[in-house]
């Protein structure tokens, strides 16, 4: 299922405009963890991405739509990770699968330009309904990538409408957390990951042993 290019004014159709798209990115992503939020703006977008404001504005109306646009590259990307970390891990080894989802989060958020202020939503610290509808999105992500893994509820309950919700507390739980983490340390407090992943697991043991 694609979920792409669905905040952009113009889907790029040649590689040449796509790559022009890439660089934008990029450039909003780098300058996001320069200077922040507050201080991006599309003329400086454009004058790192080496491309005309022009260029910025055909596929963004503002600074905004920009980075949401970037919060979705990241989700896709993500999820792109994961996949690739579930092909790997044998159906229903449902605490390893949790692990690949939790160790690829904390991967691109120390490593991935933008990330640490823009992960899939509004730039942090957001709260509000916003913010929960992002996660609602997050969650019905991850529920599709990781069904195979986590099957049925104990109680033989088809894994889609009680999955769901339990994944949704898992990220909603786990998004507190982590910004907590990295609030603490810019690495993420491993003390406070630790408590993460044993509450996920603790959690989801409900339904899944």
């Amino acid at each position: 299922m694609s979920h792409a290019h669905t905040n952009l004014r113009r889907v790029p159709v040649q590689q040449r405009s796509a790559d022009r798209l890439a660089r934008i990115l990029d450039a909003g992503a780098a300058l996001l963890d320069e200077a922040g939020y507050e201080q991006l703006s599309t003329r400086a977008v454009a004058d790192r991405a080496g491309v005309p404001i022009g260029s910025v504005y055909r596929f963004f109306p503002n600074k905004r739509a920009l980075v949401d646009a970037l919060a979705e590259r990241n989700l896709e990307a993500y999820a792109r990770r994961v996949v690739a970390r579930l092909e790997g891990i044998p159906e229903r080894e449902w605490r390893a699968a949790i692990d690949a989802v939790l160790d690829e989060y904390l991967a691109m958020k120390r490593s991935v330009p933008g990330f640490a202020l823009v992960d899939f939503g509004p730039p942090v610290p957001a709260a509000g309904p916003l913010d929960e509808e992002v996660n609602r999105l997050v969650a019905g992500r991850l529920t599709e990538l990781l069904s195979g893994h986590l099957g049925r509820g104990r109680d033989g309950a088809p894994a889609d409408a009680r999955l769901l919700r339990t994944v949704l507390v898992c990220v909603q739980a786990a998004d507190a957390l982590l910004q907590l983490a990295f609030r603490a340390d810019p690495a993420g407090d491993p003390d406070l990951i630790a408590e993460t992943r044993v509450l996920l697991q603790a959690y989801l043991s409900r339904i899944l042993d």
